[in-house]
């Protein structure tokens, strides 16, 4: 079913609503997602600038697939655009929307003029980590977290 069209698209506003199930299948757990609400109001007061763009396969009046990122820079990477987010609906996978959006956000990260483009994966995430291997990033550190609840 690759063959079935998509357009690409930056959702802002009250538009931010049309990728909330998909970041829900990815994020579900987190309190920005207890409601459509709730995730507008957080995507549209991110004080770090988070932006998120989503892939509407055609006919289709939710995004099937959604990206959230930001620019930042770093003192080891320099201007670089993160990818927060990369979610989609299961009955979606395997479109190459995942691939797409990638393609989409570096094309921004070059526009912004951005030396890298980053993002963190799960471990247990093998599909996901397939997918950024043959889009051509490199597993170049490995991320620590501490919960301070």
């Amino acid at each position: 079913m690759r063959d079935r069209q998509y357009t690409i698209r930056e959702l802002s506003g009250p538009e931010v609503a049309l990728g909330y199930a998909a970041m829900h299948e990815l994020r579900g757990h987190r309190p920005p997602l207890s409601s459509e609400e709730s995730f507008v109001a957080w995507v549209s007061g991110h004080p770090e600038g988070y932006r998120l763009a989503g892939a509407f396969l055609e006919g289709e009046p939710e995004a099937a697939a959604v990206i959230g990122f930001r620019p930042m820079t770093l003192l080891y990477a320099g201007r670089n655009l993160y990818v927060d987010d990369l979610s989609t609906h299961e009955q979606a996978r395997g479109q190459g929307l995942g691939r797409a959006l990638l393609a989409w956000v570096e094309a921004e990260a070059r526009r912004l003029g951005c030396d890298e483009l980053h993002l963190d994966s799960g471990v247990q995430r093998f599909p996901a980590h397939r997918l950024y291997l043959k889009f051509g990033f490199d597993i170049s550190a490995h991320h620590f977290g501490k919960a301070l609840k």
